[in-house]
Parts: structure tokens; sequence; C-alpha cells
């Protein structure tokens, strides 16, 4: 009977060792979400975050233009290296670093200004929701977006 406990409880503990990493996973920014405009609810693109030696970044992998808009934009207002460049394919977020229960210190590209702004990420939901905010100087004076995890 001993030998069945002791097999009972080691079975336990390295189940735990499994599911403890996999638990954190979850509450990751990493994956691929849909960008929801925070002025008028429509899908605007599709973002795949990624990390990178504890960086997370952000790139566009698709957009949902307007019939009456470039199918296939590029970022005429960016500066640098990203000017006049093609949207889709383009890195948006960069900079971030799990700080608590934030990704925080990074910066956010909108390609319809060119505008780089400060950003955090706050991972919602049960994952299934992303709180975006870009903001200049302090988070209070900035603006918030929801992406949606897709599957």
């Amino acid at each position: 009977m001993t030998n069945i406990k002791t097999i009972s409880i080691a079975l336990a503990f390295l189940s735990s060792l499994i599911i403890a990493p996999l638990s954190h996973a979850e509450d990751s920014p990493v994956g691929t979400w849909k960008n929801i405009d925070d002025k008028t609810g429509k899908p605007r693109g599709i973002i795949v975050i990624t990390e990178v030696n504890g960086e997370f970044i952000g790139k566009i992998e698709k957009v949902f233009p307007e019939p009456n808009e470039e199918q296939n934009p590029k970022c005429v207002k960016c500066e640098g290296a990203n000017k006049d460049k093609p949207v889709i394919g383009m890195t948006i977020l960069y900079g971030l670093k799990k700080d608590g229960d934030e990704y925080t210190g990074g910066k956010i590209l909108d390609p319809d200004n060119g505008v780089v702004y400060s950003c955090k990420l706050t991972v919602l939901d049960q994952n299934k929701k992303l709180k975006v905010r870009g903001f200049i100087g302090v988070p209070f004076l900035g603006r918030s977006q929801i992406w949606l995890r897709e599957k």
C-alpha cells in the first residue's frame, strides 16, 4: 500500500511541474490577435505577437480595409525606415517586457498617422482579450483598444 501512495504522490508532483508552466503561458500576449478599432468597433487587422529574449514584438499579418480604402496600404505618414513601406508585415509593437500582470516599457506605431506612442498591454478575460494602451508621457494621456485572441 505504501508503494501505491508513494507513486501517487510522485505522479501528483510531476503533474504539477508540467502544468505550472502551461498555466503561466496562458497569461501571455504571445499569439494572434484581431485589432478592434476603438472608434468604430470594426476589425482593423490581425497582429501576431511573439517573444524574443523577453521582449514582446507585434507585427501586422493582415488588414481589413473598407472597399473604398487602399487594399494593400503603405505607411505614408511614417518616418524613417517605415516611410512608404507596406503595413502588412510591419512591426508595430516592440520593447514590451513583463512587469507583474502587465507588459510595459514598449512602443506602438499607429500606421494611420505614423506616430509612435508609449505602450502597455494587459491580458484580460482568461487570455481571450488584450487591452492595448497607447499614450504620450503617462498612461492616462492616451487611448485603449481591446484586441481579441484569434483561434
